[in-house]
């Protein structure tokens, strides 16, 4: 049975508008759909249309249909959103785990939720008026991330060492230099490299162009001079494991967790995808614009980028409170 058979008609026609006319990737939509199937398990426990003792994520929602989905308003929704706050797993799949959404899980599911009845109005126009339409999004606090400083950056890359110093070295710069994410280094074929210039394949399958310095030219060369020649199906691939694949996402984590124990950091605090935060910080602070940060990151939206420049007053506020008159005052007479 297919991961999306159980889904009624009118929510495939929709997963497929997104795959096929907005471009969306299969894992978004695989997203989409996990989130509405669990909004119309809901709205189907809501209506007393669940078979006395069946488990709720066991509900099958293939007979969701029009008029069900007509009959869903604004208060069901905020309904369903309430009990997501207080009754579903925190962690999806982790046994022992607390109730309660967190408020960006929240936050995603109102998109799916707006999008799909958006297009249920807009585009497939079943519906005559849309119940999401002034549907709110949960607040979240939105956290600084953390980075590691220019000093902490240069001991990670110093600590680098061993039988693929290489190629753990490039792995490290890249991350520094390029603030790309980890799916999207582990996906980097050879003949995305173009000179100077590093074709990445983002999220939604976005493509992006970032420009490589001379520290990641060099690292590139001198890893390329020893990486292993293969003819399987990885042969494209740029960054090779141990056993001749390419190397995959929990590699490419471990290895940095390694690097970052031998160089005296924080494995708690830090982490792969802290590198990507650690090389926008330090390019938003020598003087990057946000607009070229948020195109360098492959951001759809500035708001995104914009934790960058909290980061940069923060650093401001540390620099006036170390001006050695920051505790002056003026004497009595």
């Amino acid at each position: 049975m297919g991961y999306r058979d159980e889904a009624p008609q009118v929510l495939r026609d929709f997963l497929t508008y997104n795959e096929t006319i907005r471009g969306k990737s299969k894992k978004t939509a695989d997203e989409y759909y996990l989130d509405l199937r669990t909004f119309f398990r809901f709205i189907k426990m809501r209506r007393g249309l669940v078979p006395d003792g069946c488990e709720f994520d066991q509900i099958n929602i293939s007979d969701v249909n029009i008029d069900l989905i007509k009959k869903i308003t604004l208060s069901d929704i905020y309904d369903y959103l309430t009990f997501a706050s207080r009754e579903r797993p925190k962690f999806h799949k982790s046994p022992g785990t607390p109730l309660g959404n967190s408020a960006a899980t929240r936050a995603r599911k109102v998109s799916s939720i707006r999008s799909f009845f958006k297009y249920m109005t807009d585009k497939a126009h079943i519906l005559e008026s849309n119940p999401a339409q002034n549907l709110d999004s949960p607040k979240s606090r939105q956290k600084t991330p953390r980075y590691l400083s220019l000093d902490d950056s240069r001991a990670l890359l110093n600590a680098v060492s061993g039988p693929y110093a290489e190629r753990d070295y490039c792995v490290i710069t890249l991350f520094l230099n390029c603030a790309l994410r980890v799916s999207e280094l582990a996906g980097i074929n050879l003949q995305d490299i173009q000179e100077d210039r590093l074709r990445v394949l983002g999220k939604g399958d976005k493509e992006r162009v970032v420009y490589l310095n001379p520290a990641c030219r060099n690292a590139l060369g001198e890893y390329l001079k020893v990486r292993p020649a293969i003819n399987n199906q990885y042969k494209n691939a740029l960054f090779i494991s141990r056993l001749n694949k390419r190397i995959d996402v929990q590699t490419v984590k471990a290895l940095v967790k390694k690097y970052l124990l031998m160089a005296g950091l924080d494995q708690k605090q830090y982490s792969a995808h802290k590198l990507r935060h650690t090389a926008a910080t330090l390019m938003y602070q020598n003087g990057v614009d946000i607009r070229t940060l948020q195109e360098v990151l492959g951001h759809k939206n500035l708001d995104t980028t914009m934790i960058y420049t909290h980061i940069a007053n923060n650093s401001v506020e540390n620099a006036a409170m170390l001006n050695p008159l920051a505790n002056e005052k003026k004497s009595k007479k």
